[in-house]
């Protein structure tokens, strides 16, 4: 039998390393360690602990808000989260994103998740407090029509979802483009199980959308 250099054979080697790799994938850390809760909001800056490849997975290293569009100036809002690889940042007034050309208003000083690519994913720890039939919203801009898709546990929840464009062409200030809030109230209807889980956000397509929080309401 073929062994490895700790005199383990080669199978039993291959086997912890899956199991490994398993438990790691699947493990649930919420952040700070309150799990968000189903049916309600799931902020999307709040996704899990864990770090690049297991809380999420983001093109590059850099929080392109916290610390970078928004200076570390030593407040909340400016700092959030900015030693990770999630782009982070947070609605403000000056007609930023209290513009005109909103579809829905903002709360200001809210956070959110943005600078999105097609491939990356975040986790979110979960808990659903009662099985039923929940239809899915989206708090969101998107300087194009875009796309997104859920999964739960590691398994598909939805297919791809459009997400339409929030671009106005009556807008004289270019960069406002990613600033024009919108909420898509049913993007679509799933089936979820009373339980702790792990919803994972992607964005397939597109990307250049920022997301603030999914909304998740029960179908009586």
């Amino acid at each position: 039998m073929k062994k490895n250099v700790n005199g383990l054979p080669v199978f039993a080697c291959v086997a912890l390393f899956l199991l490994l790799w398993t438990v790691n994938t699947s493990a649930k850390n919420p952040y700070k360690g309150k799990i968000q809760q189903i049916p309600g909001k799931v902020q999307c800056e709040l996704y899990d602990l864990g770090g690049e490849g297991i809380a999420y997975h983001d093109s590059d290293a850099v929080n392109n808000g916290s610390g970078k569009l928004n200076p570390a100036n030593g407040t909340f809002l400016n700092e959030f989260r900015m030693n990770e690889g999630v782009d982070i940042s947070y609605t403000k007034t000056g007609d930023i994103d209290n513009n005109p050309y909103n579809v829905v208003e903002p709360l200001m000083g809210e956070l959110y998740t943005g600078w999105t690519e097609p491939g990356e994913w975040i986790n979110y720890t979960v808990k659903v407090n009662k099985t039923g039939n929940y239809q899915v919203g989206l708090m969101y801009t998107a300087s194009g029509d875009g796309g997104i898709s859920l999964d739960m546990d590691g398994k598909v929840l939805t297919r791809e979802l459009k997400i339409p464009s929030t671009r106005n062409d009556k807008e004289p200030v270019a960069w406002r483009q990613w600033h024009h809030w919108n909420r898509a109230d049913s993007l679509t209807t799933v089936k979820l199980h009373k339980g702790i889980h792990v919803l994972t956000l992607k964005t397939v397509s597109h990307g250049n959308m920022n997301y603030d929080y999914l909304e998740f309401k029960i179908i009586k």
